[in-house]
């Protein structure tokens, strides 16, 4: 790492986590010691006056974007914020446009791979340039091999015996970064964290105003957990009432079962946060500027496409795991349309269409004048996990979906112009050729 150039306090922060890891600490969290969260503040019922409370604060906030994934699972080779999503805009332009609105400054954690061609598609916003610099850059920590715990060695390609030290790093890499001081010298006290791929996630004045309100050091957005929600991160309590958060890489496996029992841990964390930049400052400070969040011991290999490469721990740590450090943190219940990532080209190809608009305020929300929740799709990884394989057999994009409630694909198809998709629509092709969906086709059901 000092070969690297890393700096001081990156190198310490994963010294803490290496000694963890050699003296057999797992950073598992067993069920016996927490306990379910059975009710919060809900943002849905927030007031006109916080909302204008909220308002008032805005000229000491900042909106912060998790920017460092390059959407490799999609086959990009550049930042996935600069994917076109609507009307010609990627991520980046309405995160943009978002910023501009609220009247914040625009920050991004960018990773090594994803800061260029980020920055660069940033020029054109000129609003954006301001006394804050616009981004700073994660850390990167070494591979440790698991049979002796020395740093593991991949000659093939040597990148890859580093990896990302989780989002978790967003702390150290403020200060490193000199961010923070940088924004306290400046007059700010609070800042939005959220993913640069969850568009849902815009700066709320309402939720401002409560976590100005309130005087919370730290606050997590949650939202109600369904089935599709059992393997994320759920908030949970300790006896005393402190929250944490609970991974499913810390749980063990005896506590899946009740890891992932919606009626018991109600809430997920959409990996929204609020933080309190003093008392951030306070706690780093009274921590030589290590925060201790609890480690994540993921099991992977050194070369991920290659199993039989050498079996590899990765130490990372979750960004709202920081909930468990501030005395007296707070989470708040959100709709669930607050939390709208796109992981995979299902969720493009969903976002994309006619379900969902982009409002005058560079919001992306599901369509008015639909009388169905989010839509669901499930295409075949086969032909559409790629973005170049979805374009090509989406040459015209997104069909209508407005009217569909979940559109699943077997098989190889191209869709023509002017699709129209209604209700539960499956689509299976087994043959070895393309099939080809007429223009104008309009299809219910299977």
């Amino acid at each position: 790492m000092q070969r690297e150039q890393l700096p001081d306090v990156a190198i310490r922060t994963f010294e803490h986590y290496y000694n963890q890891l050699v003296a057999g600490q797992t950073g598992l969290i067993p069920e016996d010691d927490i306990e379910p969260v059975a009710s919060l503040p809900d943002a849905e019922t927030f007031s006109a006056d916080l909302a204008e409370r909220g308002r008032a604060a805005l000229p000491q906030t900042a909106l912060l974007k998790l920017n460092g994934g390059l959407g490799t699972s999609m086959g990009l080779d550049k930042a996935k914020s600069l994917l076109k999503v609507r009307d010609d805009l990627s991520f980046l332009d309405i995160i943009a446009h978002q910023a501009e609105r609220a009247g914040v400054p625009l920050v991004l954690m960018n990773s090594f791979n994803t800061r260029a061609d980020s920055l660069q598609a940033l020029e054109k916003y000129s609003h954006l340039k301001s006394e804050i610099p616009l981004d700073f850059v994660q850390h990167k920590i070494p591979k440790v091999t698991q049979a002796d715990f020395s740093p593991a060695e991949w000659p093939a390609d040597p990148s890859l015996e580093w990896c990302p030290p989780g989002h978790g790093d967003i702390y150290t890499a403020l200060v490193t970064s000199g961010m923070l001081d940088t924004l306290l010298e400046r007059g700010y006290q609070y800042v939005f964290v959220a993913n640069a791929d969850n568009l849902g996630a815009v700066l709320d004045p309402a939720i401002l105003g409560y976590f100005a309100q309130e005087t919370l050091p730290f606050m997590m957005e949650v939202a109600d957990r369904t089935a599709a929600d059992r393997k994320g991160g759920h908030l949970a309590q300790r006896p005393d009432g402190q929250f944490i958060l609970r991974e499913i890489a810390q749980t063990p496996d005896e506590d899946l079962d009740r890891f992932q029992d919606i009626g018991r841990h109600k809430y997920f964390n959409t990996n929204n946060l609020w933080l309190n930049l003093p008392a951030l400052k306070a706690v780093l400070e009274a921590n030589d500027d290590i925060l201790g969040l609890p480690m994540i011991r993921n099991q992977k290999t050194v070369d991920p496409r290659d199993n039989s490469s050498t079996p590899v721990y990765q130490l990372e740590t979750a960004m709202g795991s920081a909930i468990g450090i501030f005395k007296g943190a707070g989470a708040v219940r959100v709709p669930r349309s607050r939390f709208s990532p796109v992981k995979t080209t299902d969720d493009l190809l969903a976002i994309r269409s006619d379900a969902y608009v982009l409002t005058e305020d560079y919001r992306i929300i599901l369509n008015p004048t639909r009388k169905l929740g989010n839509v669901v799709v499930d295409l075949d990884p086969t032909f559409y996990k790629l973005i170049d394989d979805l374009e090509a057999r989406f040459p015209h994009g997104s069909p209508s979906l407005v009217e569909c409630e979940r559109l699943k694909v077997q098989g190889d198809f191209q869709f023509g112009r002017d699709i129209t998709l209604k209700g539960n629509v499956t689509l299976v092709n087994k043959s070895d050729g393309q099939q080809v969906i007429a223009d104008g086709s309009v299809l219910t059901g299977d």
